[in-house]
């Protein structure tokens, strides 16, 4: 009889230990709600040496991304509906229907490059419910006047995860369309199609910390059409991919990395991660730049073309590249830049395939692709 309870204690401890390795189920308790304020850091975007592949996936992973390292910090920020006459009536619980919504966020509106909008203290709004967390809206205060835009139906919201969450969920898609009119300045209308995907589960350690988690893999098909200065246009945006790492109680990704599809090959272009205030080296002092501040064209170039800058200000500047394994192509340094500043070829020398330039102003810093072809 004594022999039993050893045997009895072993199996015990195993299912213990089966119940607790088993995938995170994610639901509306683990989104944001209106009282965080989240710090996100900003790493480079070529992942570290030994860091794991995004194709590891499947059940009970172990990812190490603890080498991780900041180059850059932003608190993410989610509030209730700001207290305006227009977002009270769109997106307040007691009026806004099918376009209520539970938090809000300072973000801006998603603009494809080269198009601007004359708008301030720009939102997104998005709803937490039993069923999914959607985006419903954006806003931003235009002559003054905080202006609401919301999606063509509650059908056609983006929703960016269906609950509950867990790897036992089957994929799901939705399909989204918006559209802003700002007389005297464009038309803008953005399809987009979300398919998500829980591929994996397992234990994640980032600098922040070793959390159980399951990844949603986002893959994301836009289409942008425009209207500016006479002329209209219609485009597809590349193919992104969003690979998530969420945990119970954490309101935001422990970790995402953005991919941008170049031909038939995913390229890291963000890499983004929960952690806590961290003093941050040179590169971590400057601001970053938003996406409308540098131009670069033409994107794709021949490998005999010279790249054109638009810099968002004339004066000092410093413009790094790389390839996607991190090897330094040149350090090319402009002690007095004028705000158009064109790079000669011979600075890519024979690389050809996509290059990573960090351009380093006096008004923060970028970090872009370019295809050298």
């Amino acid at each position: 009889m004594l022999q039993r309870y050893p045997l009895f204690l072993f199996l015990l401890l195993a299912g213990a230990v089966t119940a607790r390795a088993q995938s995170p189920n994610i639901t509306r308790a683990d989104m944001p709600v209106a009282t965080d304020t989240l710090r996100q850091s900003t790493a480079a975007l070529v992942l570290p040496a030994g860091a794991p592949p995004l194709t590891q996936r499947g059940a009970n992973q172990t990812w190490n991304y603890s080498t991780l390292v900041a180059t850059a910090q932003n608190v993410a920020r989610f509030t209730t509906v700001p207290s305006q006459p227009l977002y009270t009536l769109t997106f307040n619980s007691l009026f806004s229907g099918s376009n209520r919504a539970t938090v809000a966020a300072p973000q801006s509106v998603p603009l494809p490059p080269g198009f601007s909008l004359p708008i301030t203290d720009p939102y997104q709004f998005f709803n937490a419910s039993n069923a999914d967390f959607r985006s419903v809206g954006y806003g931003g205060t235009l002559a003054g006047t905080a202006v609401p835009v919301t999606y063509a139906s509650a059908a056609q919201q983006d929703v960016i995860y269906r609950f509950p969450l867990s790897f036992a969920s089957a994929p799901d898609s939705s399909n989204s369309f918006f559209s802003i009119n700002v007389p005297g300045t464009g038309y803008l209308s953005q399809e987009r199609k979300r398919v998500n995907k829980a591929d994996a589960w397992g234990r994640l350690t980032t600098p922040f910390g070793t959390y159980q988690t399951v990844r949603v893999v986002s893959r994301i098909e836009d289409r942008d059409s425009i209207s500016a200065g006479g002329i209209s246009q219609g485009f597809e945006l590349p193919i992104v991919r969003e690979y998530k790492w969420l945990a119970v109680g954490q309101h935001v990704p422990l970790l995402t990395i953005t991919t941008t599809q170049v031909a038939a090959q995913e390229v890291i272009s963000a890499i983004e991660y929960r952690d806590i205030y961290r003093r941050l080296g040179v590169l971590g002092t400057s601001s970053q730049l938003p996406e409308s501040a540098l131009r670069f064209y033409p994107n794709p170039s021949g490998g005999t073309a010279p790249l054109h800058l638009l810099l968002p200000a004339a004066g000092a500047t410093t413009i790094t590249a790389t390839d996607l394994t991190g090897r330094l192509l040149f350090c090319h340094t402009l002690p007095h830049a004028s705000r158009e500043t064109e790079l000669p070829a011979t600075l890519f020398g024979a690389f050809r395939g996509v290059a990573l330039l960090r351009v380093q102003t006096e008004a923060g810093v970028a970090v872009r692709r370019v295809v050298r072809e």
